[in-house]
C-alpha cells in the first residue's frame, strides 16, 4: 500500500510539473528572445534617428561621431549606409550563425543594420531552463516525501486496525480507544471498539452463563447420584421404587434448570411467577438434602407456620433453598434449621446452621462473585441472590453468627 500510494502521488506531481513547466518554460524562452530582439531592433532605429539627425544639421557622420553609440554595447555590430558615402561599420561582427538582426531606412535613404551574437540570448535561456530544473527536482523530492509521509500516516493505522481486528478474532476483545485524526479511520476505530465491547460483554455473558450453570447442576446432580448410591445399596423393592420416584423428580429439576439457563431472562422469569404452597418446596428439599446431612451427622430441623402461600417461581425458590442448604453443608456445622415465618406482605425463608458464621471482613460481600471465606467458586451465593432477585424476591444475610440467610417473596393475601 505505502508503495502504491507514493507512485500514485509521484505521478501526479510528476504530470502537473509537466504540464506546468513545459509551457512555462516556452512561454519564458520567447520571452527573453523577444526582448533581446526589441533591444536590437530599438538600437538600429535610434541609429537611424541618430544618422538622419546629422543629415539633416549638415553635420559629418562618419565613425567617430557614432562610435560613443556602438560602446553602448560591444557585443553588437552595426553597418550604418548613408547614401554617397562609404558604409560605416560600428563594433566587430557577431561570430557564430543565425545573429539577431535589425534593419532600418530613413527618410533619406540611409539604412542601418544592427545584429547582435545569440550567445548571451542562449546562456540566459540555459540559465532559465536550470531553474525551471531545479524547481522542478525540488518538487518532486518534496512530494516523494511528502508522499512517504503521508504513505506512513496511512498505512500505520491501517497496520494497527487489522491488529485489532486480528485481536478481536483471537478472543482478546480490549477496545484500544486510538484515534488518527482521520474521519473514515476513526470511524472503522470506533466500530472495532464498539464491536470488542459486545464481544466482551457477550463473552463475559458467557463465562457467567458457564458458572451458574455447572454450580446450579452441580446440586441436582449430586442429589441424583446420592439417590442414585441408595438403589444401588438396597435389595428392599420398596425402597428401591421410592428412591427412582425420587431420582425422577431430580431429573425434573435438571430439565427445570436447563430450560431456565436457556432462557435466563428478568422478563421471562417474573411472567412465570406464580402462587404456590412453599412447604412443598421445602418438603421436596428436605428429602434430598436430609441423607447428605445424615452422612456428616448433621440433623435438619423445620420451624414456622405451614401452609403459607408465596409468589414467585418454585422452580427458582427450590434452586435458592437448595444453595443455602449446600452452603450451610460445606461451610456451616452443627444442625441445619430451615424456618418460615411472615412479615407484613412477605413470605420469609430463612436457613440457619451453628457453625463459625461468616466473617466479619465479608458482610454483605459474600453474595458478590468469587468472594468466598472457605476457598470455594464463590458462585452459590451470588447464582442464588440473582435468582431470588430475576423471580421478584430478595436474599439478604440476617446474621453472621450465627449465619442466617433470609429469602424474602411476594406474599398472597386470603381474602377473608
Amino acid at each position: 500500500m505505502k508503495r502504491r500510494l507514493i507512485n500514485s502521488t509521484l505521478s501526479v506531481v510528476l504530470v502537473v510539473v509537466a504540464l506546468f513547466c513545459v509551457p512555462l518554460g516556452l512561454v519564458e524562452k520567447r520571452s527573453i528572445e523577444g526582448n533581446a530582439q526589441g533591444l536590437v531592433t530599438a538600437e538600429a532605429q535610434h541609429l537611424v534617428g541618430v544618422v538622419e539627425n546629422r543629415m539633416v544639421a549638415g553635420e559629418p557622420i562618419d565613425s567617430e561621431s557614432l562610435s560613443g553609440l556602438a560602446d553602448q554595447n560591444a557585443q553588437r555590430y552595426a553597418l550604418v549606409d548613408v547614401p554617397g558615402q562609404a558604409p560605416i561599420t560600428l563594433g566587430s561582427k557577431p561570430v557564430g550563425s543565425d545573429p539577431l538582426t535589425a534593419r532600418e531606412t530613413g527618410a533619406h535613404g540611409e539604412q542601418v543594420l544592427v545584429q547582435q551574437s545569440r550567445e548571451p540570448l542562449d546562456r540566459e535561456i540555459r540559465a532559465m531552463l536550470l531553474l525551471l530544473i531545479a524547481v522542478t527536482v525540488l518538487t518532486v523530492l518534496a512530494a516523494a516525501l511528502l508522499a512517504v509521509w503521508q504513505s506512513r500516516r496511512l498505512a500505520q493505522p491501517l497496520v494497527e486496525l487489522a491488529e485489532t481486528a486480528e485481536r478481536l478474532g483471537s478472543g482478546d476483545p480490549r477496545p484500544r480507544q486510538r484515534r488518527y485524526g482521520i474521519v473514515e479511520l476513526d470511524r472503522i476505530a470506533e466500530v472495532l471498539d464498539s464491536s470488542a465491547e459486545r464481544i466482551a460483554r457477550m463473552l463475559t455473558a458467557e463465562r457467567r452463563l458457564a458458572a451458574d450453570a455447572s454450580h446450579q447442576l452441580r446440586t441436582p446432580l449430586t442429589a441424583l447420584s446420592m439417590r442414585l448410591e441408595e438403589i444401588a445399596e438396597t435389595d428392599d423393592p420398596e425402597t428401591v421404587k421410592e428412591e427412582a420416584a425420587i431420582a425422577l423428580v431430580q431429573v425434573e429439576r435438571l430439565t427445570d434448570v436447563v430450560q431456565r439457563l436457556l432462557t435466563n431472562s428478568r422478563d421471562q422469569r417474573n411472567a412465570s411467577a406464580v402462587s404456590f404452597d412453599l412447604d412443598e418446596v421445602i418438603k421436596q428439599q428436605v428429602e434430598e438434602w436430609r441423607p447428605a446431612l445424615r452422612r456428616y451427622g448433621r440433623t435438619l430441623y423445620l420451624e414456622g407456620p405451614p401452609g403459607i402461600k408465596a409468589i414467585g417461581t418454585p422452580g427458582a425458590v427450590a434452586q435458592v433453598l437448595a444453595a443455602l442448604i449446600e452452603n450451610s453443608l460445606m461451610h456451616g456445622d452443627g444442625s441445619v434449621t430451615i424456618r418460615t415465618r411472615v412479615r407484613g406482605s412477605s413470605a420469609v425463608l430463612e436457613v440457619q446452621d451453628e457453625g463459625v458464621g461468616v466473617p466479619s471482613e465479608l458482610g454483605a460481600r459474600v453474595f458478590e462473585r468469587a468472594v468466598s471465606g472457605h476457598n470455594s467458586t464463590g458462585i452459590g451465593l451470588a447464582v442464588a441472590r440473582d435468582l431470588a432477585e430475576a423471580d421478584g424476591g430478595r436474599l439478604d444475610l440476617l446474621s453472621q453468627r450465627p449465619p442466617v440467610f433470609a429469602l424474602f417473596l411476594g406474599r398472597q393475601v386470603e381474602e377473608q
